[in-house]
C-alpha cells in the first residue's frame, strides 16, 4: 500500500511537472520569426534621430514586402530578394537629409535579448534578422517584428500570429508569459536556446 502512494505521488509530481516543460512546438517559435534590426551609427542624439528617420523611411517597405508570406523562410527568401531596394531606400532617405553615412543592409540570424511588443513577448534567443546598419552601426538600435508583422500589422498580435501559422500553443506561451506556468515555460525556452544567462 504503501509503494503504490508513493509511486501515485511520484507520477503526479512527474505530470505536473512535464505541464511546464516547453514542447517541440512550442520551442520551434524561433524559426517561425523574423526581426528587423535598425542600428545607428552612434549614440550621439543627432545619429539617433537619423536611425529613427531610416526607421520610418524604410518600415513601410520591408511590411510590404513581406506582408503576403505565409512562413517565415518565405519572408527571408522575400527579403533576400529586396535587400538592394531596401538599402536605396535608406540611401535616398539619407541624401535628402545630407547624411553621408553608408548603409548596409542584410540578412542574417543574431541573438536578441526578451522584447515584448504590445501584449506579445518573444524569448530571448536566436532570430532571423534584417540589419540595416547605418555608418558603423556602434549606437543604440531599434527592434521589430515582420514576420508576423507584430509591430506593423493593424489587425493585432494574436490575429497576425494565428494567421501565419502560429498554433495555440504557441500564441499561448507568448502572449500569457505573466502566468506562473508559461512564465517557467518562457524561461525554459530561453535556457533551451542557450540564452538562459543572458
Amino acid at each position: 500500500m504503501r509503494f503504490l502512494t508513493v509511486f501515485t505521488s511520484l507520477v503526479l509530481v512527474v505530470c505536473l511537472a512535464c505541464s511546464f516543460v516547453p514542447t517541440k512546438e512550442e520551442c520551434d517559435v524561433y524559426d517561425q520569426v523574423v526581426r528587423l534590426h535598425v542600428i545607428a551609427d552612434s549614440d550621439s542624439e543627432e545619429d539617433q534621430r537619423i536611425k529613427l528617420g531610416v526607421r520610418d523611411a524604410t518600415l513601410d517597405l520591408v511590411s510590404s514586402i513581406t506582408e503576403k508570406a505565409k512562413s517565415a523562410g518565405e519572408a527571408e527568401a522575400l527579403l533576400q530578394n529586396h535587400l538592394g531596394t531596401i538599402r536605396d531606400r535608406a540611401k535616398a532617405y539619407l541624401s535628402e537629409i545630407a547624411c553621408d553615412d553608408e548603409v548596409d543592409v542584410l540578412l542574417t540570424r543574431e541573438n536578441y535579448p526578451t522584447r515584448s511588443y504590445e501584449d506579445v513577448t518573444l524569448p530571448a534567443g536566436e532570430y532571423a534578422s534584417l540589419q540595416i546598419r547605418i555608418g558603423e552601426a556602434a549606437g543604440h538600435n531599434w527592434w521589430c517584428v515582420l514576420f508576423p508583422q507584430v509591430c506593423t500589422g493593424t489587425a493585432g498580435a494574436r490575429y497576425e500570429m494565428a494567421k501565419t501559422g502560429f498554433t495555440p500553443d504557441q500564441i499561448r506561451i507568448l502572449t500569457e508569459s505573466e502566468s506562473p506556468r508559461y512564465q517557467i515555460k518562457f524561461k525554459l525556452l530561453e535556457i533551451l536556446s542557450g540564452n538562459g544567462s543572458r
